[in-house]
């Protein structure tokens, strides 16, 4: 724990870079450093415009056919 607190810098870094970084306590597994996942979001619908022409092209009038199928029965 003592070399982990002292090497604290160089374990963040090699956590973010994707290692596996273990901390123990007397050669017994104690924690593991991982980076803290960022959530991501929309945040709002007028993100969408730009992807527009994707959804437009998504739902062809065959997919709007069976989705309404799929939701009478």
């Amino acid at each position: 724990m003592l070399e982990a607190k002292n090497q604290l810098s160089r374990l963040v870094r090699n956590a973010l870079a994707g290692e596996e970084v273990v901390i123990a306590s007397n050669g017994e597994p104690m924690v593991r450093l991982v980076p803290v996942a960022t959530q991501g979001y929309l945040g709002g619908w007028g993100k969408l415009k730009r992807f527009r022409a994707a959804v437009d092209a998504a739902f062809t009038p065959e997919l709007d056919e069976q989705i309404a199928r799929s939701l009478e029965g």
